[in-house]
């Protein structure tokens, strides 16, 4: 049975069209979302400190971390120590067989030209009465002066104004002996004028030669002084990465006992004793050379500086006592209102500053042989200034001739005195150019092998260190 339907509205009939559905709000899509950038490649080294950072959190990897520490540090300290000690090696090794040999040359050659000065004018007093002795004298200072420039000249650095003395000094000293050369020469024949070219050759050696040899000695000194400043200061790095070392040793020694209740390590312990070996050898060792370089300059360069200031004074005082006969009072100089003689003037100048160098010597020498020759001379001067006082005497009396033979005459003449005086300044430098020899000499012997030692010892520090270390580490395996 069929029944009809409720709804009273009649379907549509057959292939009518359906109404249209209206359409329906439907939100808006979110945005799309941007794909994340690529992570940043990371460099070799940080993935190894990460690594390092990972590993150190265990046991192994700390104990790893600790024994390269530790092989770095003592390397480190050998280096360190094998530079400075070997450059300060070098500088001591400068001080005894450049510097000072060199300063020394360079008043050899203030000493020879200033005594072939006096040579000059001590011949040229004895006119035609000249000695064989005294003119080989003249050409053996002037030769001993040409042969020091050559040396000077080689181990100047090019452009310094060691270099620009030597050069004005190789032009000079061919000047300065025509000069002599023709007052020899016009002296002979009896001609006045012969003096006149002596003065002037003189006036050449005392204005323009004695200041360069004076400029190049001050050189040399300077150098000398930069060598020693080199060689003597502590290597401070070097001992204060040794103490780093060991107290790094220590540490890790501490720190295994403390896990281990071990007492001793032996890789460590080997490692301590090799880096407390070499730090005591590199404290005591550059002590005793600091030692010996500080006395062969107190005891040593100091005496031979006050000595060769000396014997410049008594060279400078005897060619202006033999020139004060030459020039017969043409050279007069005022001070204080007072006219006096130029060349007496001078001569009482160098006499006080060799009265004072002398006394500085003496009180230098640090023993007999070093003062006996210094006394001696302090006699001869004394006999000097009396013999002179009477042979000026003479001179300012108009005695021309018993001044002569009181200055240029035999054994009771002031030459003499001043041969004398020479003489015995002359042993004075040799005894402390020798003691300068030994004690710095011993003081660049104490070095000796310090650099290699010191390295050696590192490298068997480290090695032992990096073994005590990898024992440790077998435990973990």
């Amino acid at each position: 049975m069929t029944h009809p339907p409720k709804s009273s509205t009649a379907p549509p009939p057959a292939g009518a069209a359906m109404p249209a559905v209206p359409p329906q709000y439907a939100p808006p899509a979110p945005p799309a979302r941007p794909s994340p950038p690529p992570a940043p490649r990371r460099t070799a080294f940080a993935e190894g400190v990460d690594r390092l950072r990972a590993a150190a959190t265990t046991e192994p990897g700390r104990l790893r971390v600790i024994g390269a520490v530790l092989a770095v540090l003592v390397v480190a300290f050998g280096a360190v120590t094998a530079w400075q000690t070997a450059e300060r090696a070098a500088a001591a090794d400068d001080v005894l067989h450049r510097s000072q040999p060199l300063s020394a040359g360079a008043a050899g050659i203030y000493r020879s030209l200033a005594d072939a000065n006096t040579a000059a004018s001590s011949g040229f007093l004895a006119g035609g009465q000249e000695t064989a002795q005294s003119r080989d004298r003249y050409e053996k200072d002037i030769r001993t002066a040409a042969a020091g420039l050559v040396t000077a000249a080689a181990n100047s650095e090019p452009g310094s104004p060691s270099e620009t003395a030597v050069a004005r000094l190789n032009k000079l000293l061919p000047e300065y002996k025509g000069l002599v050369e023709r007052a020899r020469t016009y002296n002979r024949q009896g001609y006045p004028v012969g003096g006149a070219y002596l003065r002037y050759a003189n006036e050449k050696m005392q204005k323009e030669m004695l200041p360069a040899a004076e400029d190049l000695y001050k050189k040399e000194n300077q150098r000398l002084n930069a060598d020693y400043a080199d060689a003597t200061p502590y290597p401070w790095a070097a001992i204060a990465l040794g103490v780093l070392a060991l107290a790094a040793l220590g540490w890790a020694q501490h720190r295994t006992y403390r896990r281990t209740n071990r007492v001793l390590n032996h890789g460590l312990v080997a490692a301590s004793a090799a880096t407390a070996a070499a730090v005591l050898w590199l404290v005591v060792g550059h002590t005793v050379a600091r030692s010996g370089l500080n006395g062969s300059y107190d005891n040593g360069v100091r005496s031979l500086n006050v000595l060769h200031d000396a014997r410049i004074a008594s060279l400078k005082a005897r060619g202006n006592e033999n020139l004060s006969l030459v020039a017969r009072g043409a050279e007069t100089v005022t001070v204080g209102g007072q006219t006096y003689d130029a060349y007496y003037y001078d001569f009482d100048r160098d006499m006080t500053v060799l009265a004072k160098g002398l006394t500085d010597a003496r009180r230098l020498a640090d023993d007999t042989a070093g003062t006996g020759p210094v006394k001696a001379a302090e006699g001869n001067m004394a006999v000097w200034k009396q013999r002179h006082a009477s042979a000026r005497a003479e001179d300012e009396n108009g005695n021309y001739q018993q001044a002569l033979d009181k200055v240029i005459g035999g054994a009771d003449a002031t030459g003499a005195c001043f041969d004398s005086v020479d003489r015995n300044l002359a042993l004075a430098i040799g005894h402390e150019q020798s003691e300068f020899q030994r004690a710095a000499g011993d003081g660049r012997d104490a070095m000796t092998g310090l650099s290699v030692g010191a390295a050696v010892l590192a490298v068997l520090g480290a090695a032992a260190a990096v073994a005590g270390v990898g024992r440790r580490l077998s435990e973990y395996r």
